[in-house]
């Protein structure tokens, strides 16, 4: 069998398609955008607010947490202080066997390296040492009555005198805000804001108490520089967020501009114009998409031309002719004789056959709005469309053969459209194969797969001359004729309803030769699910 179709289209070429450089393609995806656009612009402040909002939030919980965490440990290094001042403190008690005589200048020491202010009360809350330094015992140089002298009654006063830590003018008397008596309720190792204070323990009993004031500027550089580092890394990570925000702002607006500028294009007229855009996931699918469907544009705008002036050549052959011998009739250079008057008959048959081909190719492409679905057996339809061509056939000096399936083969379809399908197949095989040959029409059951309900497959085969392997990908065109058809007459229209109708069912139509000869044309239609109901 050979198909009928009309003239060989010429190879689309790939050039054409793709446009690159001066034919008009836009250039690589790679530079899209030099602006972002006002989506761009709007994705951008988005991610801006955010960044900013989430670098915010981050900077004052770091704040918060280092400034408490930085008080904790400095509040804990004071206690730490206030306790060994407190055991030196005890040891004094214990080598002296009481306060009187007892030697703090080991206390004194520490609290001089820690910076801090001292005082000492004994168990009854009398100050026995002073932030001034009065009432040390004897390691200090001054007598028992001087210690206690200046704190018996437990006022606290004492003369002004030089801090040792300071070398300044202090006053004898501690604040009391900051110097809790025994009667404050604070227990061993309390402590308030920037002073604290411990028991002075001896034997198991508690028998006196330091308190540590430190000063305000205490402990300052390390909250200077840990706030220094979080500001740094705020702006860091703050430029490092507007970086990327700017960065997959341009990603994601880069592909949607380039395909809107694409199609600016392809809309102007450059119908070579392709977006042609590398990007990852939905943005390249669309991309591709848009491609793909610019592709196909341009293949239907030139199918539609060369429809057009193929169709202008099979009509102006019969109308020149019948132009001619209506002239000669005119002119009187012809007699009417009934020979020459069947010769003007045949062209206007052919002229009708033109255009009821037409009108059939047509209809075929709107087939998919106005097919009338039922559920019907392929194994009847088959057997019906041989039935009704097989004196095309025996006429054409073919042996018929019909293998239907065993049982039903159920599709939900269109009778009398795929009967039309059939009846142009085997017509156009009758058309081209020649005297001898045989005809094998087979219907069959595909096994579904997957989660599909399976193909229903029809089969005409023949054993005629064949198609060239390099026409076979025409076969379906409209208008397109084979090398072989050069002779036989068709206006090349009949396989291509066929693909129409098929198609419009959801199913496909191929066409396959052997290189010593026989056609095979291959319709698959979706199977009907199991346990439809015929109609």
């Amino acid at each position: 069998m050979t198909p009928d179709a009309g003239p060989r289209p010429a190879p689309v070429s790939g050039a054409g398609l793709s446009g690159t450089g001066a034919d008009g393609a836009a250039p690589s995806g790679k530079d899209t955008g030099r602006g972002a656009g006002p989506l761009g612009r709007r994705l951008f402040a988005a991610f801006a607010v955010v960044a900013l909002a989430s670098i915010a939030l981050l900077t004052a919980a770091a704040l918060i947490g280092t400034e408490r965490g930085i008080g904790t440990a400095r509040q804990a290094d004071r206690q730490r202080v206030a306790d060994r001042v407190a055991a030196a403190a005890a040891d004094a008690y214990r080598r002296a066997d009481g306060w009187e005589g007892a030697d703090l200048g080991s206390a004194r020491t520490i609290v001089l390296g820690a910076e801090a202010v001292l005082t000492v009360r004994d168990a009854d809350g009398h100050m026995l040492l002073s932030p001034g330094g009065h009432g040390g015992g004897p390691g200090t140089g001054q007598g028992r009555g001087q210690m206690h002298g200046a704190n018996r009654d437990g006022t606290g006063d004492t003369p002004d005198s030089a801090d040792p830590a300071t070398g300044a003018e202090t006053s004898a008397a501690p604040d009391p805000s900051a110097t809790p008596g025994p009667s404050s309720g604070q227990g061993p190792g309390t402590s308030s804001g920037r002073a604290v204070t411990a028991d002075i323990r001896a034997d198991g009993r508690t028998v006196g108490s330091v308190h540590l004031g430190f000063p305000a500027a205490s402990g300052t550089e390390g909250r200077d520089i840990a706030w220094g580092w979080i500001a740094a890394a705020a702006l860091a990570a703050l430029a490092l967020a507007l970086a990327v925000s700017w960065y997959v702002t341009r990603r994601l607006t880069g592909p949607v501009v380039r395909v809107a500028h694409t199609a600016r294009a392809i809309a102007a007229g450059d119908r070579t114009a392709r977006s042609r855009v590398d990007a990852p996931g939905e943005l390249g699918e669309l991309s591709r998409a848009f491609d793909t469907m610019a592709d196909d544009v341009t293949r239907a705008e030139r199918a539609r031309r060369r429809l057009a002036a193929d169709v202008a050549h099979e009509l102006r052959t019969p109308l020149a002719a019948l132009q001619a011998g209506l002239e000669e009739l005119r002119d009187g250079y012809a007699e009417p004789a009934p020979e020459r008057l069947a010769a003007l008959h045949d062209q206007t048959l052919r002229l009708g056959r033109i255009v009821g081909d037409l009108a059939e190719l047509s209809a075929a492409e709107s087939a998919r709005l106005s097919l009338r679905r039922t559920t019907l057996d392929v194994t009847e339809l088959v057997r019906g469309a041989v039935r009704d061509r097989e004196p095309e056939l025996r006429a054409a000096g073919l042996t018929v053969r019909t293998r239907p399936a065993a049982g039903p083969l159920p599709v939900h379809a269109d009778g009398d459209r795929l009967h039309q399908a059939l009846g142009n197949l085997l017509s156009n095989t009758a058309r081209y194969c020649r005297p001898g040959d045989t005809v094998t029409v087979t219907a069959r059951a595909e096994p579904r797969k997957g989660d599909g309900h399976g193909a229903v497959v029809i089969e005409v085969a023949d054993d005629g001359p064949g198609i060239p392997a390099a026409e076979l990908p025409y076969v379906f065109e409209r208008l397109w004729r084979g090398s072989a058809a050069r002779d036989v007459g068709g206006s090349g229209i009949g396989l291509a309803v066929v693909k129409e109708l098929v198609t419009a069912h959801g199913g496909t139509v191929e066409a396959s030769s052997g290189p010593e000869g026989g056609t095979v044309i291959t319709v698959r239609l979706p199977a009907a699910p199991p346990g439809t109901a015929r109609s």
